[in-house]
Formats: structure tokens, C-alpha cells, sequence
């Protein structure tokens, strides 16, 4: 499906447009379009109708089936369309504390590290981390959730920010600037946004000597972890 050509208002809520997802209509039917058409897809395949008995059922199979067998964008449909066995909710939007949310919210994220490069984009992968983050907003920080609504209307259009450009806007949101960031009408200026000027009180040089190794110490400790730093072409990191 054609993307929009410039990202634009939205009608309905005024914000540019996908940044009211889910809860505006107009919004939700832009972004949600891309994954209902692979979907709709599928139900033709399958001689289903959308709505019908079988759908449900279809859902089900989806994510019964092995990872990569179906496009991405009709696994995460089905859970769109499944409610939680624990919860009651939304598959994989139920509260945090959801095992059975977990489990599904892992599976989904397990795809994209069985299809990458070859089955899914940078691009796609980030346009769903924040379709995924705001469906389930209680699930992640307040500073993630900010960052992916400010740049979801130009991940529509075929932006793609870097992982340090995602870093520094979530960074100014945890700071208290998702106004001033709101006000962006390109991409560009959106990630060209200035970094925020944290202020820290002055410490001694041997204060300051021991902070860097601790920060040596915890950057040694991901990686040990095995936290990947993304190389040119890969996905977006999620951030958390």
C-alpha cells in the first residue's frame, strides 16, 4: 500500500495525523490500515469473511503457527483481534503484571528477529514498536510512550529516525519538552531537536574519576547481557 505522501493535520483530532492513535478514529484507521489489508489478504485466502465465525479461529492458528509463516502485520492483527485468556484484554495490552500478555507481546517481538532483513524493514519494525507501544501505553515508560506518538505521523510517510535520534527525543520528553517537540512539522526538525542541557551539580575530579568508571562498569554489563548495538540497516532499537 502507498504511503502518504507529506505527513499532514489530522481531521478529526488536529494533530498531525496518526498521533492521536488509537484513540482517534481517523488516526487509528490510517496507521491500522497497513496491517488490515495483509489481513483482509489472508481472510481471502482462507474463503473467510471479515467479522465472520471463522475469523477468531483464524486469529488463533496465526499465532499457533511458527514465526515467519505469516506477514508480521496479520500476526500482530490477530492479536488485535484476540482477548486475553488471563486478563480479558486485548492480547498483549493487558496489564503489565499479565503473564499471558508477556508471552504474546514475546512472540510478536520474536518475529522480527526471525524475519530481519529479509521479511522486515527498519522502517516497519519501527512503525510497530509504536503501534505496539501505544495500543498498550501502561506497559512501557511515560518518556517511550511520548517519543513513538511524536514520531509515528512521519514513520507513516517513510521517515526513519536513527537510535540515537530516538534516544535524544525520548530523553526531551522524560525532560518535559513533548510541547515544544509537538510543535515539529518535519521530521528533520523533530530530530534535529536540541538536546536537553541537563544540569548537574559539579563534583571533585575524584567524584567525577569514579562516576566514568561506573558508567564503564554498567556499559560493560550490557554487553556481557548481550544488548546488540544495531549496525546501518537494522531495526530501530525498542526502547524501554
Amino acid at each position: 500500500m502507498a504511503r502518504p505522501a507529506a505527513v499532514s493535520p489530522c481531521p478529526s483530532c488536529g494533530d498531525l495525523a496518526g498521533r492521536g492513535y488509537p484513540a482517534c478514529r481517523f488516526c487509528a484507521e490510517l496507521v491500522d490500515q497497513y496491517w488490515l489489508l495483509d489481513w483482509q489478504e489472508l481472510l481471502a485466502a482462507e474463503q473467510l469473511a471479515e467479522g465472520g465465525a471463522g475469523e477468531r479461529e483464524l486469529a488463533e492458528l496465526v499465532l499457533a503457527d511458527e514465526v515467519g509463516r505469516h506477514p508480521w502485520t496479520c500476526t500482530d492483527w490477530a492479536m488485535t483481534l484476540l482477548a486475553c485468556t488471563r486478563c480479558g484484554e486485548e492480547l498483549a495490552t493487558g496489564p503489565a503484571d499479565c503473564v499471558r500478555c508477556a508471552m504474546a507481546d514475546g512472540l510478536r517481538w520474536s518475529w522480527d528477529h526471525a524475519g530481519h532483513p529479509e521479511a522486515i524493514s527498519a522502517g516497519e519494525h519501527a512503525l510497530r514498536v509504536a503501534r505496539a507501544t501505544l495500543r498498550a501505553p501502561h506497559r512501557s515508560r511515560a518518556a517511550t510512550v511520548g517519543a513513538w506518538r511524536l514520531l509515528l505521523p512521519f514513520l507513516l510517510v517513510g521517515e526513519l529516525p536513527t537510535v540515537g535520534q530516538v534516544r535524544r527525543i525520548r530523553a526531551a520528553v522524560l525532560a518535559g519538552a513533548y510541547a515544544d517537540l509537538a510543535g515539529c512539522t518535519t521530521h528533520v526538525e523533530l530530530a534535529s531537536f536540541p538536546e536537553v542541557p541537563w544540569r548537574r551539580p559539579e563534583r571533585s575530579p575524584r567524584v567525577e574519576h569514579q562516576a566514568k568508571a561506573q558508567r564503564d562498569q554498567h556499559a560493560t554489563a550490557d554487553a556481557v547481557q548481550g544488548a546488540p548495538n544495531p549496525g546501518p540497516g537494522e531495526p530501530v532499537a525498542d526502547p524501554v
